[in-house]
């Protein structure tokens, strides 16, 4: 991100590629061709009758600049498919690919790569430090990333300033309303630069106002920084940010609605 409020892309061969082939950091996605495919993707827990099939066989399109509402009952799946796509979990069958790579055959390795390169994470509880500042807790992705001082100084402030906390920098949460904790997680989320961000039940654990607040956001970084946005909801309100809602009934995509 810029001071212009416009996303900076990493300086290409300073990530390594999620995989060892041609499939470096700043290398585009086929025409017509989707971020993300799902095809008979199945998720199994548990072994023999106390196994539960969370996931039935699900096929899903994702293209680059979508916000997708994902929606459904408890125990519907909607989670456990948003865990695969942000390859914090693999599918028991099925195939995944993004980018054009098939996710599934990547070691843990590669797919721990291709996570931190491409993915940002929101999630209904905030997961802040809470004896850090709004800017330390925002430079803990680069910090891993192995970043100097100067870099994650001048990124994390930049995140920040497009969340609205300028001036916020070295607040910690307890000095912090819910809504602009929530807003410094997405500074973390969206701090090294995601294609996608995948957003869990954002507005959970914020008041009706703060969570309009929220998705306000989210869309802002949808429509002016063309993220990819994948979010989790319960609520009809929220989920009429997106432009497109993918419902989940019994492990399978129930519908599948443009707006």
């Amino acid at each position: 991100m810029s001071d212009t409020g416009t996303i900076m892309r990493a300086p290409p061969g300073r990530v390594a590629p999620p995989v060892p082939h041609d499939h470096a950091a700043g290398a585009t996605v086929a025409v017509g061709e989707p971020l993300i495919r799902l095809r008979g993707v199945t998720k199994t827990y548990g072994t023999g009758t106390a196994s539960f099939q969370a996931l039935r066989g699900i096929d899903l399109d994702v293209r680059a600049g979508e916000f997708v509402a994902v929606m459904g009952p408890s125990g519907s799946g909607k989670s456990t498919a948003m865990n695969i796509l942000g390859c914090l979990d693999t599918p028991t069958a099925g195939q995944y690919q993004f980018r054009g790579v098939s996710v599934e055959r990547l070691s843990r390795d590669q797919r721990a790569r291709l996570r931190r390169r491409w993915f940002g994470f929101v999630f209904q509880g905030f997961n802040l430090l809470a004896r850090t500042s709004a800017q330390e807790n925002v430079e803990l992705p680069l910090l891993y990333r192995g970043e100097k001082a100067s870099v994650r100084h001048a990124m994390a402030q930049r995140a920040l300033a497009s969340v609205g906390l300028t001036g916020w920098e070295h607040h910690t949460p307890a000095e912090l309303s819910g809504g602009q904790q929530q807003r410094v997680a997405i500074a973390r989320a969206i701090v090294c630069e995601p294609a996608v961000l995948l957003a869990d039940e954002p507005t959970g654990n914020l008041d009706s106002q703060r969570g309009l607040e929220i998705m306000e956001l989210l869309r802002k970084l949808n429509e002016e920084h063309d993220i990819t946005v994948l979010m989790v909801t319960h609520e009809p309100d929220m989920a009429a940010y997106a432009r497109r809602v993918v419902r989940f009934v019994d492990g399978l995509v129930a519908s599948d609605e443009v707006r």
